[in-house]
């Protein structure tokens, strides 16, 4: 049977409560809209598979992050992509650059999977707003300072009736370099 899939960097508790306290404001101010419920989280990718590979794209996800080196993020300023209608937290440039290799590794071990990429990392409080709403959001909002260890990564499957995300599994960030293969001599 298919399934939706989704790879995503979670924050703190502490970050994931805060971003709830924003969203459930918001809420009171402008009425249920997409993503009112969903975890904070950074999105890699989606995907759409048969659940009888998803063990195998697990073990991938394992040996890529078990290279990574965990990191603190600082997200420090708001933004939105006016096209799409998104309110996001996004974080500092320096966090930023770490980041991106991040999505751009996990996004090349996925590479056989038609993948709903993200390539631009950034937390989001609401998405398909409507231009008044994005307003509204970026009203209410104005100045944010916060910031996490980022150690790992979460595999989320899409429970089909409630329409949100539960994770599956968790990948820690080892800082495991990987040996590099040495052609020896016998002689």
């Amino acid at each position: 049977m298919e399934k939706k899939y989704s790879v995503a960097i979670y924050p703190s508790p502490e970050v994931i409560d805060s971003v709830k306290i924003m969203k459930d404001y918001l809420k009171s101010k402008i009425d249920w809209y997409n993503s009112c419920n969903s975890t904070a989280h950074i999105t890699i990718c989606e995907f759409t598979i048969d659940e009888s590979e998803i063990e195998k794209y697990k073990q991938k996800l394992f040996k890529i992050c078990d290279t990574f080196t965990p990191f603190q993020a600082y997200l420090d300023h708001f933004g939105a992509y006016d096209n799409a209608g998104a309110f996001f937290i996004a974080p500092n440039e320096d966090s930023k650059n770490l980041l991106k290799p991040i999505l751009k590794k996990v996004q090349e071990t996925l590479k056989p999977l038609k993948l709903k990429k993200s390539d631009d990392p950034h937390m989001s409080i609401g998405r398909k707003l409507t231009p008044e709403n994005l307003k509204i959001a970026s009203q209410l909002f104005t100045t944010i300072d916060i910031d996490f260890s980022c150690k790992e990564i979460v595999l989320r499957e899409l429970d089909p009736v409630k329409k949100q995300f539960f994770v599956i599994d968790t990948f820690s960030f080892n800082g495991n370099t990987q040996p590099e293969f040495i052609q020896g001599s016998l002689f």
